[in-house]
C-alpha cells in the first residue's frame, strides 16, 4: 500500500511514456521545444510494464493512466496496454492524449485493453487552435475524438484550459458542443508548469470565472463530494442531465487532501505530486538488479514523505525545474 503520513492511499498511477510532443502549447512548452530525454535514459517497455506491475500486484494500484508528453508517439505503446491490462488483479487503463494520431489508434488501443481516453481540445476554432498550439492541427484532434467514441473508449473527456485573451469567451461554446458530441468536458485551471515560467496568478481564468460563463446558457447542479471522491474534478449536472460538467480547480480550489495518485516519469522517477521539485528514482534500482520487494520499499518510502499539498498559495513556492510534457499529466 502507498500511504503517506496523511493517511493518504495513493492507487491511482500516472505513467509518462514520452516526454516528447509534437504540439508547442504556449502554457506547456516554448516554441521551439525542449531537449528531450536521451533514449538510455528512458523506460523501456519491459521496465515500464514491470514497475507497473509492481505497483499493481504489490502496491495496491488500481487504475493506471498513460500520458506523455504525448504517449501516442511512443512506438511500443498498444503493447504495453496489452501486457499492462492482462495484469491481475486489472487496473482499470485510460490515456492522456492531444488527440492528433487517435485517429489511427484508437481502435487497436481499445482491443488491446485500453478502457477510456481524456483528449486536450482548448478550442472549437481552429485559428485560435494553431495560436494555443502552434500548429494547424485542429482537424486531427476533432477526428480522433470521433474515433475513440466509435471504438467505445468511453466516456471520451475532453480537457480544456482557457487562456486570457484567447479563448476565455469560449466556455459555453465548448460545452454546447460536448453534450451534443456525448462528451464529457472538464476545463482546468492552467497551473504554472510551463518551461519557460511565463505563469501568472493574476489574470488567469479561475473556476469562477468558467462557472459564471457557463451559467449564462446552462444550469447548473452541484453533483456533490458524495460522487467526487478523490477526483480533481469538481462536476455539475447540465440542465437537469444527463450531461456532466467538470471544473479541475488546482489553483484556487486545490484538492491535496483527496489526493490518490503516484506518477511514474518517462524516464524512471517517482513523483509524488505535479508540484514536487523532488523525485525519487526507481531506474537505478531496476537497472542494479534490484528484486521487486526493493523497487517497492522505495516506493513507499517515496510516497510516505508526500507533503500535505501542492502549496500554490504559498508566496515561497517553488514551480518545479520540469516542465508538464516531462512529467505526465
Amino acid at each position: 500500500m502507498l500511504i503517506d503520513t496523511y493517511g493518504r492511499v495513493a492507487t491511482d498511477l500516472r505513467v509518462s511514456l514520452t516526454d516528447r510532443c509534437n504540439l508547442r502549447c504556449t502554457y506547456c512548452m516554448p516554441e521551439e521545444g525542449l531537449q528531450w530525454l536521451a533514449k538510455p535514459d528512458l523506460l523501456t517497455d519491459d521496465e515500464i510494464v514491470r514497475l507497473v506491475g509492481i505497483a499493481v500486484t504489490s502496491l495496491g494500484v488500481e487504475e493506471v493512466r498513460f500520458t506523455g508528453g504525448e504517449p501516442l508517439l511512443r512506438p511500443g505503446l498498444v503493447g504495453i496496454v496489452e501486457r499492462v491490462a492482462a495484469l491481475e488483479p486489472r487496473p482499470q487503463t485510460s490515456l492522456t492524449t492531444n488527440g492528433i494520431g487517435l485517429r489511427r489508434t484508437a481502435a487497436a488501443l481499445k482491443a488491446a485493453g485500453l478502457d477510456r481516453v481524456n483528449v486536450s481540445l482548448d478550442t472549437l476554432r481552429p485559428d485560435v487552435f494553431k495560436t494555443l498550439t502552434r500548429r494547424d492541427r485542429h482537424r486531427d484532434v476533432i477526428d480522433g475524438l470521433h474515433a475513440a467514441r466509435e471504438a467505445g473508449l468511453t466516456p471520451v473527456k475532453v480537457n480544456s484550459v482557457l487562456m486570457p485573451g484567447l479563448n476565455d469567451d469560449e466556455a459555453p461554446d465548448l460545452l454546447a458542443w460536448a453534450v451534443e458530441q456525448d462528451y464529457e468536458l472538464r476545463f482546468i485551471e492552467q497551473m504554472p508548469l510551463d518551461a519557460q515560467h511565463g505563469w501568472k496568478r493574476d489574470g488567469m481564468i479561475t473556476a469562477g470565472d468558467i462557472l459564471a460563463s457557463l451559467r449564462t446558457r446552462f444550469e447548473l447542479t452541484p453533483e456533490g463530494d458524495e460522487e467526487r471522491g478523490s477526483a480533481p474534478a469538481e462536476r455539475w449536472l447540465v440542465d437537469g442531465g444527463p450531461h456532466r460538467v467538470g471544473v479541475i480547480a488546482s489553483v484556487t480550489r486545490p484538492f491535496c487532501a483527496a489526493c490518490d495518485r503516484t506518477r511514474l516519469t518517462a524516464d524512471g522517477q517517482i513523483r509524488t505530486c505535479l508540484f514536487a521539485t523532488e523525485e525519487t528514482d526507481l531506474r537505478a534500482a531496476l537497472r542494479s538488479g534490484a528484486p521487486d520487494e526493493e523497487i517497492a520499499r522505495i516506493w513507499k518510502h517515496a510516497m510516505w514523505g508526500k507533503k500535505a499539498g501542492a502549496g500554490l498559495d504559498d508566496p515561497a513556492f517553488v514551480q518545479p525545474d520540469r516542465p508538464m510534457s516531462a512529467i505526465g499529466g
